[in-house]
């Protein structure tokens, strides 16, 4: 059983912006991993504190600053990502779904209590309604 069939005459949008973002993201995540990681080990290497200030509080500081920043950025990048496989599957071909048969669809029934209807003459009527 086929789950997805194209629904015939359709066919599938030319690449646009969608596959540059795409093809940059790999480089943004590397990038922007690395310069974080790379200013904590030089912090670590050479420390900086403020006057009065503990080099291991100077340390966890820009540790926190880095995880936070890299969180961030792979946070940014993987919805950019699905925004991008978003845009990609619209631009597909269109496909049908299964139909979903009614059971009154040739002959609706009453509608249900509380709802309002139309009479004959096109006024709206209350069924129900108080």
């Amino acid at each position: 059983m086929r789950y997805l069939r194209r629904l015939p005459g359709t066919h599938r949008e030319p690449a646009g912006l969608e596959w540059q973002i795409f093809r940059l993201l790999p480089t943004a995540l590397i990038a922007g991993t690395l310069l974080p990681v790379l200013y904590y080990l030089y912090a670590g290497v050479f420390p900086s504190p403020a006057a009065g200030e503990s080099v291991e509080k100077y340390l966890a500081g820009i540790g926190i600053a880095a995880v936070a920043t890299v969180v961030t950025l792979w946070t940014a990048v993987f919805t950019v990502a699905i925004g991008c496989i978003v845009v990609w599957v619209m631009k597909g071909p269109a496909y049908v779904a299964d139909a979903y048969p009614l059971s009154d669809a040739e002959h609706p029934g009453n509608p249900p209590s509380g709802t309002a209807t139309r009479s004959d003459d096109g006024t709206a009527t209350d069924a129900g309604l108080y």
